[in-house]
């Protein structure tokens, strides 16, 4: 009797595994197949409608298709790329001065143009913050995610974008763009626990020059005492006021 229980629970616990759970919200899938070493997946949009980007106005006149390839998460160690077969509309608004559309996917899930889903472009992104350029782009390839070391800092400085409320506590430290070789300086917002932006280099005059052009900054941390006392006597000869408190973490 206790058997049979079991095995009903776990018949109940269990599910299908649907295609549709492999892709991003949003998709459906037409086929799949093995090319090589890549996993490729057809896809096409679940909706029937398209949203003109330019007035807003709902169409369902398809103007034609086109093939579009996006890479995604791997899958059972192999490349997966999306087929994306997508579509363009017909804007029907009198005023509206784009006759032509191409559809636009839900957000969080692949943004016009980008050759990554967004679920692979935010892992891309934590790469390169974590580990910089080239380590990144060798431990991506471990983890069969298509990608260059070029690539991930441009990810890296796309998404650095500066808070709309003003700076007051940031923190300096050094960042590589490339191991042993080029290394710049990384500026933190330490309020909100995020990137502010990324200077060229680790020059004081560098980062002089940033915090010059930020003036609300009250509270700079440094990783070591390395150009504190010029970061100190420079504001003070510059501005003849105290300079901002600086404290730094050995």
């Amino acid at each position: 009797m206790s058997g049979a229980l079991i095995g009903g629970e776990s018949a109940a616990m269990q599910q299908a595994l649907q295609r549709s759970s492999l892709v991003p919200s949003g998709f459906v899938v037409e086929s799949a197949y093995y090319q090589g070493n890549k996993a490729i997946i057809a896809v096409r949009a679940s909706g029937s409608v398209g949203l003109c980007p330019s007035c807003g106005t709902v169409s369902g006149r398809v103007h034609s298709r086109y093939r579009r390839y996006v890479n995604d998460l791997p899958l059972s160690g192999r490349i997966v790329q999306l087929l994306v077969i997508a579509r363009r509309f017909r804007c029907d608004a009198v005023l509206c001065g784009r006759q032509i559309f191409t559809e636009r996917f839900a957000e969080g899930v692949l943004a016009p143009s980008a050759r990554r889903t967004a679920r692979l472009d935010s892992i891309v992104h934590h790469l390169g913050l974590a580990l910089g350029g080239r380590p990144a782009a060798g431990f991506a390839k471990r983890l069969m995610l298509p990608v260059s070391k070029d690539t991930l800092l441009r990810v890296v400085r796309r998404r650095s974008r500066p808070p709309s409320d003003p700076l007051r506590v940031i923190g300096i430290d050094d960042w590589a763009w490339r191991r042993n070789h080029r290394y710049a300086s990384i500026v933190c917002n330490l309020e909100r626990r995020r990137i502010v932006t990324l200077l060229p280099d680790r020059e004081p005059a560098t980062a002089q020059a940033w915090l010059a052009a930020h003036p609300t900054i009250a509270i700079v941390a440094r990783a070591s005492m390395r150009d504190v006392d010029s970061f100190q006597l420079k504001e003070k000869s510059d501005h003849g006021q105290s300079p901002r408190r600086t404290c730094c973490r050995r």
